[in-house]
């Protein structure tokens, strides 16, 4: 499918959601807790852009700032330790490599909460004391932003912690006007949540039952009270026009309205969204969203737009790259990635390898520095914005519990490993000894240096960036190629995810979009050598080899430049 056919699909698409939304919502009855709901299911989806357009060249890097600088000794990272390794996510001078030169960070729950992790919040105006002041994040924010660096927060308006005020007042006065803040039941439901846990959860102080779709330390809000709705309006408003955060990662959005047992992607959550997503254009129009859908593929992922968060997270995607390196197939990659491009809007979904909720990436592949870096070439030169989890540019491991994929940063060599000069929150991985940035920050064959430069090629290259996406044949089923396009230039990527070297790899496909003629491709990636491309009248790739062989577990990106045309 050319790209022009393709965006003629997802406009169509889009279009018959957009139809289709008021019917969905025909078939849902009331819930039983109350019938009152703030945005009607049946409101139309309208057009919407993709967002602010510094996301269109973006790198993201997600942070735990609790594992990542620790700048007071308490053995537990702040954000203070954050803003002064901020040279090391992005120094704001090109002509250095000793950044990642990401730009953009989110950071997972700052907010004061229960437990470590953040996710059950109990205050969603204060920092952490664990990690300082909100004047700390203001500092923060300013010191990024000089960097050019945008900051978004991890925000979640899914559910607070059992100890909110909301909640506790909720659970001991029945007759508190936050007592409709949450779902409460006289008697036991008796339906499990959508995974087979508890989710209704018995009170400790009488006879009858909240809902809680994580666990009981986790109660949902219950957005059909349209006091709900406004409290995390004024909220987002809060941190994007007062303490300057440049937009959110919304944490669990399917499961913000349930309707009975439909407790996942129902019709009123994705209308609540709508209504979400226009009270941010209209109050901070450069804010940008990306939510959290978990393991949803393209085709559960488009009743989401167009009109709702900017971008969503493609498990998919990332499940692909992880299973391509490991196995040796690129076949399944660029069907993913065709696929998500056939149903999804453009540059509106971010693809990574693995987040804070997955045994991390060098853990998958077993330790193996080829595997990750012919990952992190495919994540950063594929379509999407791309995020990145802090630790994986050096190869830091983990695997559950929780806290083990979560371990402190890995700086240096030496007691606290650079991360403390306490004792760490969580004892660092057995590796942190010789798996560190300074051991990696001066190789320049380091897993390190290969995200820098990945990272510099993703956000210095448009066609990289947001380019269209042209997948190329190839005489081997290890061997993935595709072009990257923009109107400033064109790449050709070749991904050998197999574990042995490809000879006379042969390359051809069809409607290109390259005028006929000769092209160089010179080397930004992978190879030192230079060759030519061939291209036909019909802007048709002949077979042709262009590299005598292909390194196993290598990325290669040129970049494509006439020579001659015809």
């Amino acid at each position: 499918m050319t790209t022009g056919h393709r965006r003629h699909r997802v406009a169509a698409m889009v279009l018959l959601l957009a139809l289709l939304a008021p019917l969905g919502a025909l078939g849902q009855a009331a819930s039983p807790q109350t019938a009152l709901v703030n945005r009607s299911v049946s409101q139309e989806a309208t057009p919407a852009n993709a967002g602010p357009t510094w996301a269109d060249d973006a790198v993201c890097y997600e942070v735990l700032v609790r594992s990542f600088a620790d700048s007071d000794g308490d053995g537990i990272g702040d954000l203070n330790g954050l803003t002064q390794k901020l040279d090391y996510v992005n120094d704001d001078d090109p002509a250095t490599t000793t950044d990642l030169g990401v730009t953009c960070l989110w950071l997972m729950p700052i907010f004061q909460a229960t437990s470590y992790h953040g996710y059950d919040v109990e205050d969603f105006e204060r920092v952490d004391p664990d990690y300082g002041t909100n004047e700390d994040f203001e500092r923060l924010v300013a010191e990024a932003h000089w960097r050019g660096i945008r900051v978004i927060l991890d925000l979640v308006l899914n559910h607070t912690s059992r100890n909110h005020p909301w909640f506790q007042e909720a659970l001991n006065d029945p007759a508190s006007p936050y007592r409709d803040w949450y779902i409460f039941s006289e008697e036991d439901p008796g339906y499990p949540g959508p995974w087979g846990a508890e989710a209704w959860h018995r009170s400790p102080v009488r006879e009858e039952y909240y809902y809680g779709v994580f666990w009981g330390g986790m109660p949902d809000l219950n957005y059909r009270n349209p006091a709900v709705t406004a409290e995390a309006e004024r909220i987002s408003a809060f941190w994007l026009n007062e303490m300057g955060a440049d937009g959110f990662q919304l944490d669990a959005i399917k499961h913000l309205i349930e309707n009975g047992q439909e407790q996942e992607n129902t019709a009123e959550t994705h209308a609540w969204l709508r209504g979400y997503r226009s009270f941010l254009d209209a109050t901070a129009p450069e804010a940008f969203t990306v939510g959290e859908v978990f393991g949803a593929s393209p085709f559960l992922l488009a009743p989401y737009y167009p009109d709702q968060l900017h971008s969503y997270f493609g498990f998919e995607v990332g499940a692909q790259i992880l299973n391509a390196a490991n196995y040796g197939g690129a076949s399944g990659l660029v069907s993913t990635v065709e696929d998500a491009l056939d149903q999804l809007p453009e540059q509106r979904w971010a693809p990574f390898l693995t987040n804070h909720d997955q045994p991390r990436t060098m853990t998958v592949f077993n330790g193996d520095v080829g595997k990750a870096k012919l990952a992190a070439t495919a994540l950063l030169t594929m379509p999407g914005l791309p995020f990145v989890y802090y630790g994986e540019e050096i190869g830091m491991v983990g695997t559950k519990p929780d806290e083990r994929i979560r371990t402190p940063m890995q700086w240096a060599a030496g007691p606290g490993n650079g991360f403390t000069t306490g004792d760490p929150w969580q004892p660092l991985q057995a590796d942190a000894e010789t798996v560190n940035v300074a051991a990696q920050a001066e190789d320049p064959a380091s897993l390190l240096s290969h995200y820098r430069r990945l990272i510099q090629l993703h956000t210095a290259h448009p066609a990289l960036a947001h380019g269209d996406f042209v997948p190329l044949e190839t005489s081997e089923s290890a061997v993935a190629a595709f072009l990257r396009q923009s109107e400033e230039e064109t790449m050709l990527v070749l991904l050998n995810a197999g574990t042995e070297p490809a000879g006379a790899v042969s390359l051809s496909g069809t409607e290109t979009g390259l005028a006929a003629g000769t092209y160089q491709m010179t080397s930004l990636l992978g190879a030192t050598t230079t060759a030519d491309l061939a291209v036909e009248a019909d802007g048709s790739l002949p077979d042709q080899v262009l590299l005598p062989t292909l390194a196993p577990l290598t990325g290669f990106v040129f970049q494509v430049q006439i020579k001659a045309g015809r």
